[in-house]
């Protein structure tokens, strides 16, 4: 009897899921260049080959977990409601993401998103390999943003935004302040920096 694709699915789903937490525990407790794949391997009870066919590279075990807001930027301009303007809606998108303590928006406080986001912007492989994850995010939304010099520009000018307010919001709560203490200034740095954007 054949297993359903479904359960099959979600087998792997959380077999990835166990992987790619023991990395990062493991990186967070002793730096992503103390680890090897071999101690990853150990760590999840697999074997060497089968970490790599979740994972082609020791530095996606990290990143996988942008995975889900991959495109994003682009889906919420494909799905904005008519009349909205694409800046408009990524704006609003934005401050939904800080109301929501979204750690993309680097507005958490939670120690691991802490430790997580310190781990991968002092990386420098984690930080390259990041920078090639915004460059097909930057493609993507191009192409929503229906295609051009002009559409290029603006998703790249967009995503810089996006990437300095995160990062702002991240240093500050890095420095010692709480989320809940640095929310106002995130967004009233959000609606300045998207004002600009018009």
């Amino acid at each position: 009897m054949s297993e359903p694709t479904g359960l099959r699915a979600r087998k792997k789903e959380r077999t990835r899921d166990a992987i790619g937490d023991a990395a990062v525990s493991l990186f967070l407790e002793h730096g992503f260049d103390h680890v090897s794949v071999n101690d990853i391997a150990a760590a999840a009870e697999i074997s060497k080959p089968t970490l790599f066919r979740y994972f082609p590279t020791k530095e996606d075990l990290v990143l996988y977990r942008f995975a889900d807001h991959q495109g994003e930027a682009a889906r919420v301009v494909r799905g904005r409601e008519p009349g909205i303007e694409p800046v408009t809606a990524l704006h609003q998108h934005f401050r939904a993401g800080l109301d929501g303590w979204d750690p993309v928006t680097g507005l958490s406080d939670h120690p691991e998103v802490v430790a997580f986001h310190r781990l991968v912007f002092t990386t420098p492989s984690l930080a390259g390999r990041l920078t090639r994850y915004q460059l097909e995010d930057e493609e993507a939304l191009a192409e929503a943003l229906g295609g051009g010099i002009q559409a290029r520009l603006l998703a790249a000018q967009v995503l810089a935004v996006q990437r300095v307010l995160a990062r702002t919001n991240w240093q500050k709560i890095a420095d010692g302040r709480t989320a809940l203490d640095v929310h106002p200034e995130a967004v009233a740095d959000a609606d300045q920096a998207f004002r600009r954007l018009r």
